[in-house]
């Protein structure tokens, strides 16, 4: 099962890859490709990778569906016997992104240098 973490807007998703989400508002063009470069952490194949705090050449590719608005909150204040009653709506904007792929760069060479067969004698020396 292949799953990212990602950082969008402010908040952290775990996606999979044909899953729809809601996002913070991005301002791109509509109907377009996207790629989301903050990935946090990368399972595939059962190997899990932790980035620190980031995925080093991990993306994930989303298709942007559309914007929108979330449903309205009301914000009501109202103080007994005062006569003070104040209400407030917010429709918070959103991008609805399809996450496509998950991509990952191949693995970096080690920074250990590793013994090769003329530098490994029998005798242990």
């Amino acid at each position: 099962m292949e799953y990212a973490v990602i950082e969008a807007g402010g908040k952290q998703y775990t996606v999979h890859p044909g899953d729809t989400l809601d996002v913070e508002k991005i301002a791109s063009p509509q109907e377009g490709l996207l790629e989301l470069g903050r990935v946090l952490l990368l399972s595939r194949d059962g190997h899990l990778k932790v980035g620190q705090p980031l995925v080093e050449g991990a993306k994930v590719v989303a298709q942007i569906i559309g914007q929108g608005k979330a449903p309205k909150v009301t914000a009501f204040k109202f103080k007994s016997k005062t006569r003070y009653r104040r209400k407030r709506g917010h429709r918070q904007p959103y991008t609805r992104l399809k996450i496509m792929e998950i991509v990952a760069v191949a693995e970096a060479p080690s920074r250990m240098p590793t013994a090769t067969s003329s530098e490994v004698t029998s005798d242990g020396s």
